[in-house]
């Protein structure tokens, strides 16, 4: 599908799960509970898995209902009521918010720094050398709507290209585990590589890369937690503690040694029995969250609802970034100073 075709079928997708979040919960009686379900990602340990075996959760209990397959999927299942939390890269977050989804952001938990990025990446002899080259070429992703095709669009805009000559650079969807192969194979003119998928296609050698998310905007959180509104107003405390616990994981894995938060991850995977390969947690470098216990800038969100304005996607004004977005429930917002105070 061209790129907007797919935009304008995720915005109705995104409407009829706001309309169905709108009449879940039992005639409109919120869910009250210190049990929150969610859902995991396969070989790696999330934030409040991390809290949950540290013990920082409180009196708060977490129940893993499956996992899931990517951010849009993860919070779309926060809104419809089948979990309680989801997280998904901040534009994603807007995307449905726009389309009336009753979300709030409560914490990062997922970005960019020196040790954690991704980037675009093309074979060594690719004739590909700059953002013009992309003109009529294929861009793999893992997903459309997402970090990755927000982020080259940036990166086109930013460098001069028109609205026409961007239309004609195709995202295409490729699984993670296939994007590789698909770029050296030729199937692909340039892939979006990250995380351990990136570690290894590098470490193949032959590839280089033609910018990254880093080079672009510097260390940033990219992603966050996501809660449905009446759930927050019904459970404060739950979310206090949660929020909380999940902040104090983070700035955990943000201030211990390296080889410590992996051997605690794979502790954590291997007594969890779900039988998961261990591979994925030895290229764990870092948070990638740039403030402390995943406090949340505005400016992380608003990157973002820019570029949305700008297309059309989004109507001017449609998305308030300070009804979204809030800190209230993390203790380190203080210690962030202004940008926390929200």
């Amino acid at each position: 599908m061209r790129r907007r075709q797919f935009l304008t079928g995720l915005a109705t997708t995104a409407l009829a799960v706001g309309a169905l979040a709108g009449c879940s919960g039992g005639g409109g009686t919120p869910r009250t509970t210190t049990t929150l379900r969610y859902q995991g990602q396969t070989g790696q340990v999330t934030f409040p898995e991390l809290a949950a075996d540290l013990g920082l959760l409180g009196p708060v209990d977490l129940e893993w209902i499956g996992n899931f397959t990517s951010g849009p999927q993860d919070i779309q299942a926060a809104v419809t009521g089948d979990t309680d939390y989801g997280g998904a890269f901040n534009g994603g977050v807007l995307r449905l918010v726009a389309a009336g989804a009753p979300i709030r952001s409560v914490i990062g938990y997922y970005g960019t720094d020196r040790e954690t990025f991704g980037g675009f990446y093309v074979p060594e002899e690719s004739p590909i050398r700059g953002p013009r080259d992309l003109v009529g070429r294929t861009v793999g992703m893992n997903t459309l709507g997402a970090h990755w095709e927000d982020t080259l669009r940036i990166w086109l805009q930013r460098s001069g290209l028109t609205r026409d000559e961007i239309a004609e650079v195709q995202p295409v969807v490729v699984p993670p585990v296939a994007t590789e192969s698909a770029l050296r194979s030729g199937q692909l003119d340039v892939a979006s590589l990250h995380m351990v998928y990136r570690d290894k296609a590098l470490a193949r050698g032959g590839l280089r890369p033609l910018t990254t998310d880093l080079e672009l905007f510097g260390p940033f959180t990219a992603g966050s937690t996501v809660m449905r509104e009446e759930f927050i107003a019904a459970n404060p405390d739950t979310v206090r503690a949660f929020v909380g616990g999940t902040a104090r994981a983070v700035a955990w894995a943000q201030t211990r040694p390296r080889d410590e938060v992996v051997a605690r991850f794979r502790d954590i995977i291997r007594r969890r029995g779900r039988n998961e390969s261990l591979t994925t947690v030895d290229y764990w470098h870092s948070t990638g969250v740039a403030l402390p216990g995943g406090v949340m800038a505005r400016s992380e969100f608003t990157t973002w609802l820019d570029l949305l304005e700008a297309d059309g996607i989004v109507a001017p004004g449609r998305v308030d970034v300070d009804r979204v977005v809030t800190n209230a429930f993390n203790p380190y917002a203080a210690e962030a100073g202004p940008v926390g105070a929200r």
